[in-house]
């Protein structure tokens, strides 16, 4: 599970963790929204920089969310459509995708504090 520990709320109950250079490669590229509502999907990096993120080949729209390396929200980008890039404004180590709204969903803010694995 992730979940929001300050707003005390489940992000998402499943995910998959992208370590490796194929897994964060690939990404959610060619699948259909069934499988970000199965599984988000949690990019880890070794040490803290800034991200950028393409939706090349993901044909729906996605939220993400941007950690630093104690697992604070630093950014945060909603709605993150088909064919456009973005490049995270902060410093983050961890990377979380989730489906388009859950951010809303869950009133998730800058500053909030996640935590994920078997809680």
């Amino acid at each position: 599970m992730i979940i929001n520990t300050t707003r005390k709320i489940t992000l998402c109950k499943r995910f998959r963790t992208c370590s490796g250079i194929l897994s964060k490669s690939l990404g959610l590229m060619f699948t259909t929204p069934a499988h970000i509502q199965k599984h988000a999907l949690v990019f880890v990096s070794k040490k803290p920089h800034i991200q950028g993120f393409h939706m090349f080949f993901v044909f729906y729209p996605i939220d993400i969310i941007f950690l630093d390396s104690t697992r604070r929200v630093v950014d945060i980008k909603e709605n993150f459509r088909p064919f456009h890039l973005y490049n995270s404004r902060y410093l983050s180590q961890y990377v979380i995708e989730l489906p388009s709204g859950t951010i809303a969903r869950t009133n998730t803010r800058h500053g909030d504090s996640i935590k994920w694995g078997t809680l």
